[in-house]
């Protein structure tokens, strides 16, 4: 059922007014940041024949176009690969759909729609993409502070210093700690920022690259906020050459011929590359302090509700 009061409502918040003009400010200041490092800011693709294939490459929204089946982004992470031939350093504002299970509806944590700065550099280490993201943050936490003032007094909301470096966990770590569900109690339990990583191979997807040193672990990572609002970001090193790929789809037991674009561009060669994606309308929950993701966008999108 479509709720029009509701939206009228929301339209007319002055929280939701205030963080989204929060978040104008967000984007700004990390553009600002990734320009003066270095990077070439690109468009975003919104349809594609191929996409992140997450939890399970089979859940997708489809689009079909002159007899073209394309799908819906749910993160760029093959078109980061492909733009490192153009620019050495990329990032984009990226609109992604994922079908989120319905009953996430009340999570406060989940969109089916959102945008993902995403972001990767050639031939970078996860060492160094882990730099890069401390210092964006604690930027970012710090210009909040100083151009967000009356909006953070709206919200009753003091943020702490983000101070690199932050504090490492690994994923075996995590779930000794706080068990398999580890991410909100860790989120929870911590007053700063946490890197989780080294993921095993089997939870994560087959683009993150396997260290040759550890197999069976991932040179990936995740960034954990702290006050229990959960993931901030994902990413880590990819893997770049043509056969590692190919092995690592089909031990996910994907179709090779799902990704098969994909692969023809890796037999012709990717460049080694590391990079990470967070999720704006989460960064705007955290630095405003807000129980419901809903509030930090227009026209939001919960799982399981039909949403203008």
């Amino acid at each position: 059922m479509f709720e029009l009061d509701q939206y009228l409502q929301d339209l007319k918040s002055e929280k939701i007014k205030l963080a989204v003009g929060v978040q104008a400010k967000i984007i700004q200041a990390a553009r600002d940041f990734l320009t003066k490092e270095g990077f070439t800011e690109i468009l975003p693709v919104i349809i594609s024949p191929i996409t992140d294939p997450l939890a399970d490459y089979r859940v997708r929204g489809e689009v079909e176009c002159y007899g073209f089946k394309y799908q819906i982004t749910k993160s760029m992470i093959f078109h980061k690969q492909i733009a490192l031939h153009t620019f050495p350093k990329i990032f984009c504002l990226s609109p992604n759909v994922r079908i989120e299970p319905a009953e996430r509806k009340n999570s406060g944590r989940h969109l089916i729609e959102f945008v993902q700065l995403d972001l990767e550099v050639r031939e970078a280490s996860r060492e160094e993409i882990i730099g890069l993201g401390e210092r964006l943050f604690s930027y970012l936490i710090a210009r909040v502070k100083d151009t967000c003032q009356e909006e953070l007094k709206f919200f009753g909301r003091q943020l702490p210093d983000f101070i690199p470096p932050f504090p490492r966990l690994s994923y075996q770590e995590a779930i000794t700690s706080y068990g398999e569900n580890f991410e909100l109690a860790l989120s929870r339990d911590v007053s700063q920022p946490v890197w989780l990583v080294d993921f095993p191979l089997e939870v994560r997807e087959f683009y993150d690259r396997e260290d040759a040193g550890r197999p069976g672990v991932l040179v990936d990572m995740d960034l954990i906020y702290p006050e229990g609002f959960g993931e901030a970001l994902s990413g880590g090193e990819r893997e770049y050459q043509y056969e590692r790929i190919k092995e690592r789809i089909q031990k996910k037991g994907i179709s090779l011929e799902a990704y098969d674009l994909y692969l023809k561009f890796a037999a012709r060669g990717l460049y080694p590359s590391a990079g990470f994606g967070f999720g704006i309308e989460r960064l705007t929950r955290f630095v405003c302090g807000l129980s419901d993701i809903a509030e930090t966008r227009l026209f939001a999108k919960k799982p399981g509700v039909y949403s203008l």
